[in-house]
């Protein structure tokens, strides 16, 4: 027997091989998970709102930057993914009197979470050191990590009040928020519009 056949054939072995998998589907799971939420007016008909328009006072640079004249690469990223999810909506942009306007905001913060092998803040599990994964006492460290955030509005143009908002946020890779994680968590985020016939009548 060569020495591959007598490493599976250990039970620690496989253990490890086991546990090893397990972690990287993990970790897939994580990079493709964006926690979301929101909330709307219950008075409203949204099935009424057929075009939008960016909310006037949006601000040019969620990042913060110094820009005057020119958007920063997150909120060009965000606004042509906020674009392209109107379109799957069938909501059709115009220049004068829509009926909603678009207003998002954005932010990258690092966080913390305890492995305890019990969740994590995305709401899957997570299978690291700690007493799910090797019993009770187990050190269980803390992982850091990037979280992006982003909040979408619909703000009833007529009425000028918010209708719908929408939150996402997602651990990301970089201080950013990259080209495919905004299409990630924008199409997750609004992908909770419209509001069902049931939320709507609560």
């Amino acid at each position: 027997m060569n020495r591959i056949s007598r490493f599976f054939a250990r039970p620690v072995a496989l253990a490890a091989v086991g546990f090893s998998l397990l972690l990287g589907a993990t970790s897939c799971a994580m990079t493709s998970r964006v926690g979301v939420t929101s909330d709307f007016d219950h008075s409203v008909n949204f099935r009424a709102f057929k075009t939008w328009a960016w909310y006037p006072q949006q601000p040019t640079d969620s990042e913060g930057g110094p820009a005057e004249g020119y958007q920063s690469f997150l909120d060009t990223r965000l606004r042509t993914a906020v674009e392209s999810e109107m379109v799957k909506k069938g909501l059709t942009r115009v220049d004068k009197n829509p009926d909603v306007y678009v207003a998002y905001s954005a932010k990258v913060e690092d966080k913390q979470r305890s492995n305890a092998g019990y969740g994590s803040p995305f709401g899957y599990p997570y299978y690291g050191y700690g007493y799910g994964a090797f019993g009770r006492g187990a050190y269980q460290p803390i992982t850091d990590y990037k979280a992006g955030t982003v909040i979408i509005d619909l703000v009833d143009a007529k009425r000028k009040q918010l209708a719908w908002r929408g939150f996402g946020e997602a651990q990301i890779d970089q201080q950013t928020i990259s080209e495919q994680e905004a299409y990630r968590i924008v199409g997750s985020v609004l992908g909770s519009y419209p509001p069902t016939d049931t939320q709507a009548k609560r």
